[in-house]
């Protein structure tokens, strides 16, 4: 009967449902909690044994929670040893990215426009709600338990949080922590179609492989709308640069006099998202004050040639790409090609 009272007094304090904010579970608790989860994941998956990898993925990251509110969080950014496509956030900062996704996600915004959308669930404690939501649930169950002599009711509660994890965040979740993320990337200067490239990637793989769970953002009831918001997002932004789609499935990104043409899918960067890329990019470029056409540079991949503005990645030429399958060369052309794109803005600039 004691425990009884004691049980009924834990819920008469946790129970202000639906006013869950009212915060059962404290800060502290929320990065312990969030470390064991952690700590299981790590041991289950195991991290994977890449430094440059894992520093790719840091630095993200951070570079991210620079500009987010809760800054007294020990946020940790890690890859865990799994070719699955998907990523989390655990409670208290712990963030995760699985191989397979850095795999699938061939660019620092696609990946930033993930982390960005972890964070964004840690920054607005949705974690933590839905522990919060289920501790109470949880109570209930353990009164029923003890009422009627279960001897295993107490095992519920240990159980909790890893089944508040386990479940799917609500639309308007997951719509706070796309609007977040795409704000924490804008202000870390990553490309503003990130978000809805990541989004329409995933939203293609689930289509293919017949929706196998991929939870990062597929698996809610209205992806098309989620990634409208996501091009509106980026058109707030009124980029001079812009993105036109051909019905054969070219795109090509306009500035002014200035074009460029993408007509081949590699893997499931399709022509429309290697423009919208392309024109984030170029938008991101002129950002950051006046362009120098000096400063474009190449750099060569396996089978692969990136062209940068500094530290921009405009764009990745592929051997589909070019006539000969040269990418060093054709990257060098596109280098030559976008100096007549930094004369357009240069012009632009002048008349401000």
């Amino acid at each position: 009967m004691k425990l009884l009272l004691m049980l009924l007094t834990c819920l008469c304090c946790f129970l202000p449902l639906p006013r869950v904010q009212a915060a059962m579970i404290s800060q502290k608790q929320e990065i312990s909690m969030g470390q064991e989860v952690a700590r299981q994941l790590e041991n289950q998956y195991g991290l994977y044994q890449d430094e440059e990898v894992q520093a790719r993925i840091d630095r993200i990251g951070r570079s991210l929670v620079a500009n987010a509110s809760r800054k007294d969080l020990p946020y940790t950014f890690k890859v865990l040893n799994t070719q699955d496509v998907n990523a989390l956030a655990c409670p208290g900062g712990f963030i995760y990215v699985y191989k397979g996704l850095v795999d699938f996600m061939t660019s620092d915004d696609e990946l930033a426009a993930v982390l960005g959308h972890e964070i964004g669930h840690i920054e607005k404690r949705h974690t933590v709600h839905q522990i919060e939501k289920q501790m109470a649930l949880s109570l209930l169950t353990i009164l029923a338990g003890v009422a009627s002599g279960d001897p295993g009711a107490g095992m519920v509660l240990a159980s909790t949080a890893s089944q508040a994890l386990m479940a799917s965040y609500s639309r308007g979740d997951e719509s706070e922590a796309d609007a977040e993320g795409f704000i924490l990337a804008r202000k870390a200067g990553y490309n503003p179609y990130g978000s809805f490239v990541t989004m329409a990637k995933l939203e293609d793989m689930t289509k293919d492989m017949g929706n196998p769970g991929y939870g990062l953002f597929s698996s809610h009831p209205d992806p098309e709308s989620r990634m409208r918001k996501a091009l509106a997002e980026a058109a707030s932004l009124h980029m001079a640069e812009t993105v036109s789609v051909a019905k054969d499935g070219t795109a090509s990104v306009h500035d002014g006099t200035w074009s460029y043409t993408f007509r081949d899918t590699v893997g499931y960067d399709k022509p429309e998202y290697r423009a919208r890329l392309m024109a984030g990019a170029l938008y991101v470029t002129e950002t950051r004050g006046p362009v120098d056409e000096s400063h474009f540079i190449t750099v060569d991949g396996d089978n692969w040639s990136d062209v940068y503005y500094e530290d921009i990645r405009i764009l990745r030429i592929y051997p589909q790409d070019t006539p000969d399958g040269d990418v060093s060369a054709a990257a060098a052309r596109m280098a030559e090609n976008l100096q007549t794109w930094a004369a357009v803005q240069k012009k632009r600039a002048e008349k401000k």
